[in-house]
C-alpha cells in the first residue's frame, strides 16, 4: 500500500476524492500506528501503518489507495505511568476522536480495560490482552451530499417553540410512519412526524444526544442500555443505531442530513443536545477506548493531588480539560462540523457549567465562551446552556453571557410549586411568567434568554407530575435509589392510576394549567415530547436506561388524550398569533408614552393593582396579569409598530373558586374569553369591563380585548392587522430562508 506524508490538518480521516488523509493528535506518544480492518467481524487488523510524519504533536499520513467505508482504528505507544497521568497501551485499539462515521460498535470484554480487572493494584497494573476484536471502529466517511436549496429557517428566538424529543422514542410506535423507518432519523423526517410537529406550531426540535455513545457495561449486563445517550465517545459521528441501515457505516451520516433537510423544508430547526463535559471512558478504572489511550494527560482534568485520578464535575467519572488547547479545538471543530457540514441550527450544552471551569471555579467568561463569541459561525446559531453541574458552585442559572439562553430551572420549580398550591410563591411566579428579569435583565439579555420548561427528559412527564407524589424507578434495577426525590409534584389525591372521576378531572385540569402557563409565559417555551398527548412513564423519573414502551410514545390515544392534544394545539395557537406573548424586551412595569396604562399590570380579584401588602401575603394563590397590546414598544421587520389585543390572564391555584372583577376598558371594547382550563368546553364568553367572573378552583382563563362590534370573530389582532394591510397594498415576498408555516399568519 502506498503511503505518502499527508498533512496535519484537518484532523481525522479526510477523503478528498483521490485518497484519505489520516491525522491524529497524540502529544505524549512515542509511536502511532494506523490499523486497517477488512470488516466489522475482523478480530485483528489486516494492515498496520506507522504514522511517521509528526507536526505540532499531530501524527499524519496520506493513503491514496484507501476509499470511503474503510474501517480503522489506532494503536498508541508511550509511557504507562498512571501516577503521572499517562496510560498508553498499544494492546488497546482506539477510536479516532474525529471519526465521522462508526463502522463497528463496541462489544464489552475485559480486554477493553488497560489493566487486569483482577489485579490487586487495579489500574496501576499493565494489561497485555488485545482489544482489537471488541473495540469500536471508525469508518472513513464520504461527506458529500446534495443539499439542494436547503436554508436554515432562522426563526427568531422570541418566536421559537422547542420540542424536546428522542429520535427513537418519538416515532417508534407512530402509526403514520412506515414501520421500517420508525425510531430512526428517517422516521423523524417522515410526513407523519412533521405533520404532528406543525400541528403544534413547533419551530425547533431539540434532539437528545445523537452523537455516537457507548452503553455502560453495568447496564448491558442487566439487559438494559443507555437510552438517553449521555455517554458520548464520538463527537463527530451520528449514532448508527438510529439509521435504517445500521450495518452500513455511511448510512447514518446520509440519513441524518436527509432528516435535517426535511425538517428545514417544513420550517423546523434542528438543535442537538451535546455532551462535551465528559466521555464514555469514565474514571480511572474505566475502559481504554479512545482519549485515555491517545493522550490521557491532555484530554482529561487530572487531580493536582494525584494525577492517577480525575477531577469529576459531571458525576460521570471524568471531565474534559477545557484549559487544554487541543480539547478546545476538538469541541470547536465538532461544533463547526455539525453546523457547516450537517446544517444543524443550534446546540443545547449538557452540564454547561463544566465547560466554564478553566481551573476550579466556574468562570462565565472562560476561554470556551470567548472562542464561541468570536467565531463567525457558532456565534450565529442557537446556544442553550444547561446552567449547572455537580461540582461546587456549579448552579449558574442567570449567569451565562450574552448570546446564550439557559434552561431556567427556577422557572420549572416555581411554576410547579405555584400550581401545587404552595403559599408564598406568587411574587416569584409573576417574575417567571414575565420573563425572569431578575435573572437576565441586568447583564443585557432579553426574555428569550430564559428557556422555560416544566418537564424535560430528566424527571416526571407532565402526566406523571400530576399523578405521583413519589418516584417509582424500580424498573431501573437500582432499588429506587436513582433519580431525584424532590419533584414538587402532586398526585391530586391518589398515587398513580385511579378510577376516581374527580381526581382524573383534576389531573386533566392541572395539565391544562401547566401547558397554558408554559406557552403564555415570556421567554422560550420548551415542550417535552409526549406531554401533549399525556404520555406516562408510570412514575419513573429517570428513564435513562429504558428503551421500551415506557419511553416510546404511544400514539393510540384515548378520549382524554385526544382532548388534551386539541387543547395544546389551541394554546400554542394563542402563542403564535399574539405578539404580547412574544416580547423581545422586558416589561417596564410603568405607563409608557403618556398613557395611564402600564405595559404589564398585576391584579387582585377586585380588579385593582396589587399592592406591596398583597405581594407579601403568603397565602395569596390568585393573580391577574394584564398585558397591554398597544404598549408592546417594539417594531416588526419592516419597522412598523407591533400592536395586539390587550390580554388578561387570570390564575387561581386555590382549592376554591374566586370571583374576579374584569378590569375597566374602553367603552367601545369588551373582554372576550379565548381559553379557560377548568373544562374542555371552550365556548367564547363576552363581557364588559367590571363584569364579575367566577374563576373556578385550580384553573386559568385568558381574555383579550375586542371591538364590541367584532367580538364574535375568532381571529387575533395580528390577523386583523395583516388582513387590513394586505387589502391596502401587496406584501413583498418573504425570502425563502425566512419562510415558515409556523409563524403567525
Amino acid at each position: 500500500m502506498r503511503v505518502w506524508p499527508g498533512r496535519p490538518f484537518p484532523l481525522g480521516a479526510t477523503w478528498d476524492g483521490a485518497g484519505v488523509n489520516f491525522s491524529v493528535f497524540a502529544e505524549n506518544a512515542s509511536r502511532v500506528s494506523l490499523c486497517l480492518f477488512d470488516g466489522p467481524d475482523a478480530t485483528r487488523e489486516s494492515t498496520t501503518i506507522a504514522l511517521r510524519e509528526q507536526t505540532a504533536n499531530v501524527w499524519h499520513q496520506y493513503l491514496p489507495d484507501v476509499v470511503p467505508g474503510q474501517l480503522y482504528g489506532y494503536r498508541i505507544e508511550g509511557p504507562f505511568e498512571p501516577t503521572n497521568g499517562h496510560r498508553f497501551n498499544p494492546h488497546k485499539l482506539l477510536l479516532d476522536p474525529y471519526a465521522k462515521a462508526i463502522g463497528r460498535d463496541l462489544k464489552w470484554d475485559d480486554s477493553l480495560f488497560g489493566y487486569p480487572l483482577d489485579s490487586p493494584e487495579q489500574d496501576l497494573a499493565f494489561d497485555k490482552r488485545d482489544s482489537g476484536a471488541f473495540a469500536p471502529l471508525a469508518a472513513v466517511a464520504d461527506t458529500s451530499f446534495v443539499w439542494g436549496d436547503d436554508r436554515p429557517p432562522l426563526t427568531p428566538w422570541h418566536e421559537t417553540l422547542i420540542y424536546e424529543a428522542h429520535v427513537k422514542g418519538f416515532t417508534k410506535l407512530m402509526p403514520e410512519v412506515t414501520e421500517k423507518i420508525r425510531g430512526t432519523y428517517a422516521g423523524m423526517a417522515s410526513d407523519g412526524a412533521i405533520q404532528h410537529l406543525r400541528s403544534l406550531g413547533v419551530t425547533a426540535v431539540e434532539l437528545l444526544p445523537i452523537h455516537y455513545h457507548v452503553d455502560d457495561r453495568f447496564l448491558t449486563e442487566k439487559g438494559r442500555i443507555n437510552y438517553w445517550g449521555y455517554n458520548t465517545l464520538g463527537f463527530f459521528a451520528p449514532d448508527p443505531r438510529y439509521s435504517t441501515q445500521p450495518n452500513d457505516p455511511l448510512a447514518a451520516v446520509r440519513e441524518f442530513k436527509m432528516m435535517v433537510r426535511a425538517l428545514h423544508a417544513a420550517g423546523i430547526e434542528v438543535i442537538l443536545d451535546v455532551v462535551y463535559n465528559h466521555t464514555a471512558e469514565g474514571q480511572q478504572q474505566g475502559p481504554t477506548l479512545s482519549f485515555r489511550g491517545l493522550d490521557n494527560a491532555g484530554y482529561y482534568r487530572l487531580s493536582p493531588e494525584s494525577r492517577r485520578h480525575y477531577m469529576d464535575f459531571t458525576g460521570c467519572g471524568n471531565t474534559f480539560d477545557m484549559s487544554h488547547p487541543q480539547v478546545l479545538q476538538l469541541i470547536m471543530d465538532s461544533l463547526r462540523y455539525w453546523v457547516v457540514d450537517m446544517h444543524v441550527d443550534g446546540f443545547r450544552f449538557d452540564l454547561a457549567s463544566t465547560l466554564a471551569r478553566e481551573l476550579y471555579e466556574v468562570d462565565r467568561l472562560g476561554a470556551f465562551f470567548d472562542i464561541i463569541h468570536q467565531d463567525p459561525i457558532l456565534s450565529q446559531v442557537k446556544l442553550i446552556a444547561e446552567p449547572w453541574d455537580v461540582g461546587p458552585g456549579g448552579y449558574q442559572v442567570g449567569h451565562f453571557p450574552v448570546l446564550w439562553t439557559e434552561w431556567n430551572g427556577k422557572y420549572r420549580d416555581n411554576v410547579r410549586r405555584f400550581w401545587k398550591g404552595d403559599g408564598g410563591t406568587v411574587s416569584e411566579f409573576a417574575t417567571r411568567l414575565t420573563g425572569s428579569s431578575d435573572l437576565y435583565e441586568q447583564n443585557g439579555r432579553a426574555p428569550c434568554a430564559s428557556i422555560n420548561f416544566i418537564t424535560c427528559h430528566d424527571g416526571f412527564t407532565l402526566r406523571d407530575l400530576v399523578s405521583y407524589n413519589e418516584k417509582h424507578n424500580e424498573a431501573n434495577g437500582e432499588e429506587n435509589r436513582d433519580g431525584a426525590s424532590n419533584n414538587d409534584s402532586w398526585n391530586c389525591g391518589a398515587e398513580g392510576p385511579t378510577d376516581d372521576p374527580e381526581i382524573n378531572a383534576l389531573r386533566q385540569r392541572q395539565m391544562r394549567n401547566f401547558m397554558t402557563t408554559l406557552m403564555l409565559s415570556q421567554g422560550v417555551a420548551m415542550l417535552l415530547a409526549g406531554d401533549e398527548i399525556g404520555h406516562t412513564q408510570k412514575g419513573n423519573n429517570n428513564t435513562y436506561c429504558q428503551d421500551n414502551e415506557l419511553t416510546w410514545l404511544d400514539w393510540n390515544l384515548n378520549d382524554d388524550q385526544k382532548k388534551f392534544l386539541n387543547f395544546t394545539q389551541r394554546v400554542t395557537r394563542l402563542f403564535r398569533e399574539h405578539p404580547i406573548f412574544q416580547r423581545r424586551k422586558f416589561f417596564q412595569g410603568r405607563a409608557l408614552r403618556g398613557s395611564e396604562i402600564k405595559d404589564v399590570s398585576f391584579l387582585v380579584p377586585s380588579g385593582d393593582e396589587m399592592t406591596d401588602e398583597d405581594w407579601n401575603a403568603g397565602f395569596v394563590k390568585c393573580l391577574g396579569v394584564r398585558l397591554a397590546g398597544d404598549l408592546i414598544d417594539d417594531v416588526n421587520e419592516r419597522g412598523e409598530p407591533i400592536l395586539d389585543d390587550t390580554g388578561l390572564i387570570l390564575l387561581n391555584a386555590h382549592h376554591e373558586s374566586i370571583q374576579f372583577t374584569l378590569p375597566k376598558i374602553n367603552e367601545k371594547q369588551v373582554w372576550r374569553r379565548a381559553l379557560e382550563t377548568f373544562a374542555d368546553d371552550q365556548t367564547p364568553l363576552i363581557a364588559e369591563g367590571g363584569f364579575v367572573y367566577e374563576l373556578p378552583a385550580r384553573s386559568m382563563a385568558v381574555f383579550f380585548t375586542r371591538d364590541a362590534e367584532n367580538a364574535d370573530a375568532d381571529v387575533s389582532a395580528r390577523q386583523v392587522e395583516v388582513l387590513r394591510r394586505e387589502a391596502q397594498e401587496p406584501s413583498p415576498p418573504v425570502p425563502s430562508h425566512r419562510r415558515s408555516p409556523n409563524r403567525g399568519v
